[in-house]
């Protein structure tokens, strides 16, 4: 387990993993009021946390699946990725794509923070690829069934 120290200036509880094996830790609104989302309205939604994250790891801000199924909400810029050297504030970018306005309430769990390592790509220009059975194959090219 990595430990990563973290600034709350917020008014809400440290993040916390709902369960033993969840890879994402909840992720609460720090307003003062509710807030309001009209459809396909997005907006940035504080958490009054700071982050230090070690060298090689990184934080995603990811959707929480309750929100997007049952409220089409859902985090605009997923997954949005915190560097290891950013320590401003994590913000959730919330947009909500259904026909009804949605409203969160202060301290409701908005996204998931996923901690995970990473490398960084050493790249090499090169004139040629190596040939692979897919080759240019792309989106969609193995079709639905």
């Amino acid at each position: 387990m990595v430990e990563i120290r973290v600034v709350n200036k917020g008014r809400q509880p440290l993040p916390a993993y709902a369960t033993k094996q969840s890879a994402g830790l909840d992720l609460r609104a720090d307003i003062d009021e509710d807030v309001i989302l009209q459809p396909l309205q997005r907006q940035l939604i504080p958490t009054g946390l700071h982050i230090a994250l070690p060298e090689g790891y990184e934080a995603q801000v990811r959707p929480r699946s309750g929100l997007a199924l049952k409220h089409g909400v859902t985090v605009l810029n997923t997954p949005g990725t915190i560097d290891a050297d950013y320590r401003g504030e994590i913000g959730v970018v919330l947009v909500n794509l259904s026909q009804d306005p949605f409203t969160v309430h202060p301290g409701e769990r908005v996204a998931q923070l996923v901690v995970a390592r990473y490398e960084q790509a050493d790249l090499v220009s090169v004139d040629v690829l190596d040939e692979t059975e897919r080759g240019e194959g792309g989106y969609g090219h193995t079709g639905v069934k």
